[in-house]
């Protein structure tokens, strides 16, 4: 201990802003040729990034991005509604949804046993039947678990089942937990109209502390919208509830304390934290100018993994997603937190990738002590920013919702349908260019990978005619899926093409990795000719009837080898010739009508990988 105050990288000197404006120069403009140097505010520009839904990512923050940040439990609740508690962190709650009663009541004690606080039940056709809930909660008690349900075709049925179990238990005033009612998450997802009425009946049959409603914007996320849109969607819901509600005769605090709101959290780890405290002041301002009772204005938050992002091919990397998605929503100061297993785009997860994705909430909660303080992340003046950027850009699109006619009338006109559309397909195309990467899948993929098979496949899910349902990794799965089918109707030899490796390897390895793992991507096999003459190329690639060959080296290869090799393989016969790299790299006027396609960094992956399957005969 010393009375002097303790200053972080006290030992060093400060730098400036101007101090490090010149090290960005010099690093932006060290190759660039003299004449055409960039000023500080063009290379600022170049390092600031744009998410899809506008939101604007700086290379530097400064005190000036920074702001009062006041405290937890406290308006305008951005920092959390309640303050830290190491005695009640957030709970852990798992989701069911496997159809077999007795299965899922083994899950959900063997959950509840080891270090699970809360259980989560999907009931509908293709998950628990609202009959079979009472079984599957069979020996839980209320009050020593949260119990939630939630249900897109069976709301009401899967509603009235919880009550019955909660009653029949003898401890329904000691509950906790969610009824599940939300006609709006239904209608995004069926297409058809909400239907708001008897929302107030909820409200009067919940027991002990259970919320009635629930506003649901994870069918938001499995369609593809974006951070501002899930935030304005939420709130816009949440007033839409709040208002049908006061028409039926429900003050608006009774209101607030029968809502809970369940949103995704992805791996973006600072936009999740800044999501999550975003909400809580947006719905914060609602209550505000409701006159809501201050102590419940805080918007209670279930955070749940985003399944957007949760891959097929090499799911073991989901276990990466979920660690950062889980911890964003501790220290975002989710109330609740549901770790989705990394075989969720398999089927229906087993006993060990239930334990994993349990697991690895508490070894944030022990490992990392998040509980321990709330809202870890605030007066950080990156997250105070994103999370004023984000405030500000939800409340501008809640203000459309409501100048629309309201969140029920925008679902209904196709307005939601169409903003999320817009942006999906902003986030599809840096998802095909690989500028927004999946490890596993659009980079780095195993060539090599097993599927699961321990996994039990999904009841078939209804067919809905509402929002669509998107993965991220889905378009390069699905080019995955074409290789493995071609492989097995021959032999277990996938598709090929072949790369042609020209000159040593001091020059042909660096475009020799980056083209065999983009084409690994598609289950491509790559057959390698190290060094080959443009004879012996030609031959080669004739006796294997290649359809496509790849040409690989440096710019100085390219401008003494390349024409000569393309040039013999397209007499040899191959439809496509490819080049890993540019074609001005040549020097030859010829290489537009010889080289049929350039690979490069920031091509639509896809796009390519795709067309070439379709060259190589393998059936879509």
């Amino acid at each position: 201990m010393t009375e002097e105050d303790l200053v972080l990288a006290g030992e060093f000197p400060q730098p400036t802003e101007e101090e490090w404006g010149r090290e960005v120069l010099k690093a932006m403009n060290r190759r660039r040729p003299p004449g055409t140097e960039l000023t500080l505010e063009q290379a600022i520009k170049r390092l600031t990034a744009i998410t899809v839904d506008g939101l604007s990512i700086s290379p530097l923050y400064t005190e000036a991005d920074g702001h009062p940040i006041g405290y937890p439990a406290q308006m305008p609740f951005t920092r959390g509604s309640e303050l830290p508690d190491m005695a009640s962190p957030w709970i852990v709650e798992q989701l069911h949804e496997d159809p077999d009663a007795a299965r899922t009541n083994r899950h959900v004690h063997d959950d509840l046993e080891r270090g699970a606080r809360g259980v989560w039940l999907r009931v509908d056709d293709d998950a628990i039947a609202p009959a079979d809930l009472a079984k599957a909660l069979d020996g839980v008690v209320p009050g020593a678990a949260d119990i939630a349900v939630s249900s897109i075709g069976r709301q009401a049925e899967a509603a009235e089942a919880l009550v019955a179990f909660l009653e029949a238990s003898g401890e329904a005033d000691e509950a906790t937990g969610t009824l599940g009612i939300d006609p709006m998450a239904a209608a995004a997802v069926t297409g058809k109209p909400a239907d708001l009425a008897g929302l107030a009946g909820w409200v009067a049959k919940a027991p002990g502390s259970v919320r009635a409603l629930t506003v649901d914007v994870t069918p938001y996320d499995d369609a593809g919208c974006g951070d501002v849109q899930q935030l304005g969607y939420a709130v816009a819901t949440g007033i839409a509830y709040v208002r049908a509600l006061a028409e039926q005769g429900v003050g608006a605090t009774e209101a607030f304390d029968s809502i809970c709101f369940r949103v995704a959290a992805t791996a973006d780890q600072f936009a999740t934290i800044c999501r999550l405290r975003a909400l809580r002041r947006l719905w914060a301002r609602v209550g505000e100018v409701l006159d809501v009772a201050e102590a419940d204005r805080g918007a209670v938050q279930q955070a749940v993994t985003s399944r957007r992002i949760l891959t097929r091919d090499d799911p073991w990397v989901n276990l990466l997603r979920v660690t950062i998605s889980s911890f964003a929503s501790a220290v975002g100061g989710a109330e609740t937190v549901t770790t989705l297993p990394h075989d969720e785009a398999y089927g229906l997860p087993t006993p060990f990738s239930r334990r994993l994705a349990r697991n690895i909430q508490l070894l944030a909660e022990e490992e990392t002590r998040a509980a321990a303080v709330k809202d870890p992340g605030g007066g950080s003046w990156f997250i105070e920013s994103l999370t004023d950027q984000m405030c500000d850009k939800a409340w501008a699109l809640v203000q459309e919702i409501e100048a629309a006619g309201g969140m029920a009338k925008a679902l209904a006109d196709g307005l939601v349908a169409s903003q999320i559309a817009e942006v999906a397909n902003a986030r599809a195309k840096l998802i095909a260019t690989r500028k927004l990467p999946i490890t596993g899948v659009s980079m780095f993929p195993k060539p090599d990978e097993t599927p699961l098979t321990d996994v039990v496949p999904r009841p078939a899910r209804p067919t809905y005619g509402g929002l669509p349902v998107r993965r991220d990794a889905a378009p390069f799965e699905a080019l995955r899926t074409r290789s493995r089918a071609y492989a097995a109707r021959h032999g277990g030899e996938p598709p090929a093409v072949l790369l042609a490796c020209l000159g040593d390897q001091r020059e042909f390895g660096g475009r020799q990795m980056f083209t065999s793992n983009l084409l690994w991507v598609a289950g491509l096999a790559t057959p390698e000719l190290q060094g080959p003459t443009a004879a012996e190329l030609a031959a080669e690639a004739s006796a294997k009837k290649c359809a496509v060959v790849v040409l690989a080296s440096s710019a100085k290869v390219y401008a003494e080898e390349a024409i000569a090799a393309a040039k013999a393989l397209k007499d040899a016969g191959v439809a496509c010739v490819c080049l890993a790299g540019r074609k001005t790299e040549t020097g030859s006027d010829e290489a537009d009508k010889l080289i049929d396609v350039e690979i490069y960094d920031g091509m639509d992956v896809v796009a390519f990988l795709s067309d070439t399957l379709d060259r190589l005969g393998v059936d879509k």
